[in-house]
């Protein structure tokens, strides 16, 4: 398993607390940085998995 699928849900569940956090004080700017974040950590899961999917190809052959 790719350490990017582990890191990638954990920097999406931070993300997800700073924009709660900017929402609930108003703070616009913690609340883009957390939306972000969250979007990093999506990308950050999917190549993970892309790259556990190559990996696995890469051994069946």
């Amino acid at each position: 398993m790719d350490t990017a699928r582990i890191k990638g849900p954990f920097k999406q569940a931070t993300g997800a607390a700073k924009r709660a956090i900017g929402r609930i004080t108003g703070n616009k700017k913690l609340e883009a940085k957390g939306r972000a974040e969250t979007t990093q950590g999506h990308v950050q899961e999917a190549a993970g998995t892309a790259k556990d999917a190559v990996r696995d190809a890469g051994d069946k052959k």
